[in-house]
């Protein structure tokens, strides 16, 4: 004969997963807490913009403004050892362009990642973007740059650069306006270079 009393024990298993239930349910509602609102660390400004910094953004920016691509005019690419330097070079150059549409500019700044260095293929990569058939202007700012630019420009055969890319002698950042605002004017690939010449003369005392 069963025991009544037996009978009607719970099993110790289900009062583990009742203890289970009560402590992962909502204390406000009652209700089971879903998966998603486990908690987890908060994040700080500090973390969020670590991981910003981490995400690295594409070396080859275009510039251009809009409506560039209306009028052909000789291209200019400027080649850095940062991203950073490039991209501001870039914008300060256009801002200084005035009224009116700038000539295409791109920059290859950095390696790809978003490393300190040169990259070859992200110099091409500027140059096919900002050949419009009226040449391009190649500035650097130093070292790897320069002679990387160089060594493209002396290949021969199939892939080598147009014989209308130009490397400027001018300092990087006054020759990236003299080059960009002088092509915005509609001014021909000798006229550019020209005036990178001139920037690269300029004495400051």
């Amino acid at each position: 004969m069963t025991d009544p009393e037996l009978s009607q024990a719970s099993d110790p298993k289900d009062g583990a997963r009742g203890a289970a239930e009560q402590e992962s349910a909502d204390p406000a509602s009652g209700q089971p807490a879903s998966p998603s609102a486990a908690q987890s660390p908060s994040e700080t400004p500090s973390q969020s913009a670590s991981q910003s910094r981490s995400e690295p953004q594409s070396p080859t920016q275009p510039r251009t403004g809009p409506g560039a691509e209306s009028e052909p005019r000789v291209g200019v690419v400027l080649v850095s050892h940062s991203h950073e330097v490039a991209i501001a070079t870039a914008d300060l150059a256009l801002a200084l362009v005035g009224s009116g549409v700038p000539a295409p500019v791109a920059t290859a700044g950095g390696v790809e990642g978003g490393g300190i260095g040169t990259s070859a293929t992200l110099i091409r990569k500027a140059i096919k973007h900002v050949d419009a058939g009226r040449g391009v202007v190649v500035l650097c700012d130093m070292g790897s740059a320069v002679l990387t630019v160089k060594a493209l420009l002396a290949e021969t055969g199939e892939g080598a650069l147009p014989d209308t890319v130009r490397i400027a002698d001018a300092p990087f950042l006054e020759g990236a306006v003299a080059a960009l605002v002088t092509a915005s004017a509609g001014a021909g690939l000798d006229l550019v270079i020209s005036a990178t010449d001139d920037a690269r003369m300029y004495r400051k005392l």
